[in-house]
C-alpha cells in the first residue's frame, strides 16, 4: 500500500492533466427551507425557503469535480435552448471549465433536477421531493455531428477521457465504437461510467466504474456474496475488454478487477453519510486525474474511495478540494 505521503504528491499533479467528459450534461436545482408545520390543504410539509442554488449536474457534476480538484477540462454534451441550459452553461463557464463543446440546441430540452431539501424540529436535513425535466428522444443528426467533430479536435489536446453515461442519449455506439478505435493506435487514459442501454458497446477502457447493481446487470450474475462478485468483475472485464473494472459498493466500499492481477477490496472511508447523490461522479473524476498524473490503478482507486468518503458527508451536489483531500490522506495510516 501506498504512504499518504506519496499518495498526496500525486494531487499537485492534478494542474497539469487535461481532461474531457463526454455525456449527459445536466442543471441540478436546490430549494433549501425549514418545515414547522402540516399544510391545511393536504397531509405535506409546508416548506419555507430559505435559499436557492444551482450547480452543474450529471456528466457536469464530473466536470465541476475535476475543476474542483485543480484539472483541466473541456465539458462536451448538449443542452436546449431554454433558461436551464442557459444557466447550465454559466455554472460550467463560472468554475473555469470549457464550454466549446457545449452544443445549444432548440430540439432538445435541459435535463434538470430540482430537488427540495428541507430540515425539520425532529431530523437534520433531507430531501423531500425531487422534480425532473427531461426528454427522452435522442439527439439530432446535427448535434451529433458538432459533439464528434468537437471529440475528434480535443483527441489532441486532452490527455485524459471520460464518458460520463447517464443513459439519456448523449452517449452511442458510434461514439463510443470511434473512441476505442483511437485507443487502438493513441495513448492516453479512458474511462467510462456506464449505463445498461450501452452495456454492450463499451470497449477497450482503461477503467470502467459500475456500480453494484450496474455491474451485476451487464455481468449477468446476481452479486450476492465476494465469489459472485469475483465473478462478475472478471466477466466484466472480457465484455468491455476493459485494463480494469472498478465497481463501487456503498456502505461496501469499492472492489477493483484488473486483467493482470487478483482482485482488491477498498472498505469505504466514509464516517457520516448524509447524501449519496453524485459520488459515483467524485469516485470518477478524481480516478481520472490521478491515472492523468501517473499513478497505478491502486492509488487511483484509494484516492478516489477517500474522495467518495468526503463527498458523501454533504448535502446536495457537492465536490471535494485539494486541501479537504490532502487532509484525509493525512488521517490514513500507512
Amino acid at each position: 500500500m501506498s504512504a499518504p505521503s506519496h499518495l498526496a504528491t500525486w494531487l499537485d499533479r492534478f494542474p497539469q492533466v487535461r481532461v474531457l467528459v463526454i455525456g449527459d450534461l445536466m442543471l441540478d436545482c436546490y430549494i433549501w427551507g425549514q418545515v414547522k408545520r402540516i399544510s391545511p390543504e393536504a397531509p405535506v410539509p409546508v416548506v419555507q425557503v430559505t435559499h436557492e442554488s444551482i450547480h452543474a449536474g450529471g456528466a457536469g457534476n464530473v466536470v465541476a469535480n475535476i475543476r474542483s480538484l485543480g484539472g483541466k477540462v473541456e465539458a462536451c454534451g448538449s443542452v436546449g435552448r431554454d433558461q436551464a441550459g442557459r444557466r447550465l452553461v454559466q455554472e460550467l463557464s463560472n468554475i473555469g471549465a470549457g464550454i466549446a463543446g457545449v452544443i445549444a440546441s432548440q430540439l432538445t430540452t435541459t435535463i434538470s433536477k430540482t430537488r427540495i431539501i428541507a430540515h425539520t424540529q425532529h431530523q437534520s436535513q433531507q430531501q423531500v421531493v425531487r422534480l425532473d425535466h427531461e426528454q427522452s428522444d435522442a439527439l439530432d443528426r446535427r448535434v451529433r455531428a458538432r459533439m464528434r467533430a468537437f471529440v475528434e479536435q480535443q483527441m489532441h489536446e486532452c490527455n485524459v477521457v471520460i464518458i460520463s453515461d447517464y443513459g439519456k442519449g448523449a452517449i452511442d455506439a458510434e461514439l463510443l465504437a470511434f473512441l476505442a478505435a483511437w485507443r487502438q493506435h493513441h495513448s492516453f487514459v479512458y474511462l467510462i461510467d456506464p449505463k445498461q442501454r450501452n452495456f454492450a458497446h463499451y470497449r477497450g477502457a482503461s477503467l470502467v466504474k459500475p456500480n453494484k447493481e450496474e455491474a451485476g446487470l451487464a455481468a449477468g450474475i446476481e452479486i450476492r456474496n465476494e465469489t459472485e462478485l469475483r465473478q462478475a468483475g472478471d466477466r466484466l472485464l472480457d465484455l468491455w475488454q476493459a485494463e480494469s473494472v472498478l465497481v463501487s459498493r456503498g456502505a461496501e466500499g469499492m472492489s477493483l478487477f484488473k486483467r493482470h492481477g487478483k482482485a482488491q477490496h477498498f472498505p469505504t472511508m466514509a464516517r457520516e453519510v448524509f447524501d449519496v447523490t453524485g459520488a459515483g461522479d467524485t469516485v470518477l473524476a478524481t480516478c481520472a486525474l490521478a491515472l492523468g498524473a501517473g499513478a497505478t490503478l491502486e492509488e487511483a482507486t484509494i484516492l478516489a474511495n477517500h474522495a467518495a468518503g468526503i463527498v458523501v458527508g454533504k448535502v446536495g451536489t457537492a465536490n471535494v478540494s485539494p486541501a479537504e483531500l490532502t487532509a484525509a490522506l493525512q488521517k490514513r495510516k500507512p
